[in-house]
């Protein structure tokens, strides 16, 4: 799969998005290590705190289909049209806990262009056990 289809998934999954308190829908593509796809999209809860990002979505099927590393993840957001939506900083360490340096975070950010984000300039001076 290449980085435009899986933008395609991340864009397709965002349209599933449960959001009536932010109407911030957002989805999220991952390739994992043997090349399979997994997605997830953002779910509110009346209780702001249950609420999950698409990102963690994404990665908790990547597990629990036996995936264990994210090659690459797309994350397509926004109210109606898809804008900036980088991950957030607990979902940057949710994908790190999974990410190496070969790890491509792709997001359409402020430019309306498509940019790939290596996880050091995401997150610089991250924490890992």
């Amino acid at each position: 799969m290449n980085d435009e289809e899986l933008l395609d998934a991340a864009r397709t999954v965002r349209d599933m998005a449960y959001c009536p308190y932010s109407n911030f829908r957002v989805g999220a593509a991952i390739i994992d290590e043997h090349g399979n796809v997994h997605v997830g999209c953002n779910v509110e809860n009346a209780a702001y705190p249950q609420s999950s990002c698409a990102e963690a979505g994404a990665i908790s099927a990547m597990i629990a289909a036996g995936g264990q590393r994210i090659v690459a993840i797309a994350v397509a957001g926004g109210s109606d049209k898809i804008r900036a939506c980088t991950p957030c900083g607990g979902c940057r360490q949710r994908i790190n806990e999974f990410s190496d340096g070969e790890t491509r975070i792709i997001v359409k950010d402020n430019d309306n262009e498509w940019h790939t984000y290596s996880m050091s300039e995401l997150l610089p001076s991250s924490f890992r056990l």
